[in-house]
């Protein structure tokens, strides 16, 4: 069973928050370019989230601009960012997976993902839904739930890869709702709901964004949603939590500075990037995604990564997932 340990450990690696809102500091702005940095591909959902709030950060008087330090699943991003100096010019924008998971998936990384950074922002939360192939005679969660038990390990659930957010939101589920699903893991989630629509795979817990022409088109099956609310874009597929209770698993982008990041710095992007994601522009794009636009505070994107710290270590520890 997942025991949702204290974060006492983590609460101990990391650096005290900038508290702008306490003490006094003067006004901060950019004198040259402002790099926004993606440790992931272009096109993917982090490269995206990223373009979509640079390109609303309009009242910096500097440009800011994406750049993309690919590898070791945004681990070569992630240090750039760890190493850059503290000056208000380099941050990265970061996930659930780069900034909790990855440190446990990766135990020899060479920078510690609280320790070494200084949030700034929680931009966008997004969650998961369970869709089905038509063919599995299951209507909604509990009769997927009733169906697993009847039949245990008979369920083939893909997923993006080991140790991917998909993976460790069915993980979350098959503990709480006490079912056993078999594992196939892909090389990303596309190839995984190629084979759900062809009928090769039973299940799939995917990214609203890579499943929402296919529940449309009828291809798949939806049953809910790994948040603990409805998601606007799919308003009568219920949060899975209305039938395994305690289940919830959200993902999210949010933006991190280099640790030692001066509090006035932080107060600045985190104000600049709240008023971006909250434009009609930014923010209905990000719905349109199947995100939840947040544009939070520095302490909001703190207390998330803590809480998700001390979750993700035990589903990693749960999957035996490694990073390759």
């Amino acid at each position: 069973m997942i025991r949702r340990r204290t974060v006492v450990q983590a609460l101990a690696l990391a650096p005290a928050l900038p508290a702008a809102a306490q003490t006094a500091a003067p006004a901060w702005r950019p004198d040259r370019p402002v790099r926004f940095v993606v440790g992931f591909a272009a096109g993917g959902s982090t490269d995206t989230s990223a373009r979509l709030v640079a390109n609303g950060l309009t009242g910096l008087g500097q440009p800011v601009v994406v750049e993309n330090r690919v590898g070791a699943a945004g681990n070569i991003g992630s240090e750039y960012v760890a190493r850059a100096a503290p000056d208000g010019h380099t941050y990265i924008v970061a996930s659930v997976g780069t900034h909790t998971t990855n440190q446990f998936l990766y135990p020899d990384m060479s920078f510690n993902v609280i320790r070494d950074f200084t949030p700034v922002s929680l931009v966008l939360v997004s969650g998961a839904v369970a869709v089905v192939h038509p063919s599995l005679p299951v209507q909604n969660v509990a009769e997927l739930v009733a169906y697993a038990k009847a039949n245990p390990g008979k369920v083939d659930i893909g997923t993006a890869g080991a140790g991917s957010t998909q993976q460790f939101a069915a993980a979350l589920f098959e503990q709480k709702a006490d079912v056993r699903f078999t594992h196939v893991p892909y090389r990303g989630g596309a190839p995984a709901m190629s084979d759900l629509i062809a009928g090769r795979l039973h299940l799939v817990f995917s990214p609203l964004a890579e499943a929402m022409s296919f529940i449309t088109s009828g291809q798949v099956r939806p049953l809910g949603v790994t948040r603990q609310e409805r998601m606007p874009a799919l308003p009568n597929v219920p949060p899975i939590s209305d039938t395994v209770p305690g289940y919830e698993f959200n993902s999210w982008i949010g933006i991190f500075a280099p640790a030692r990041t001066p509090a006035n710095i932080v107060q600045t992007m985190s104000t600049a990037i709240a008023e971006a994601v909250r434009t009609p522009a930014v923010r209905d794009r990000m719905t349109a995604l199947g995100y939840l636009p947040v544009g939070g505070s520095a302490e909001d994107m703190a207390n998330v990564q803590r809480r998700d710290y001390a979750l993700m270590e035990e589903l990693v520890r749960l999957t035996g997932a490694r990073g390759n």
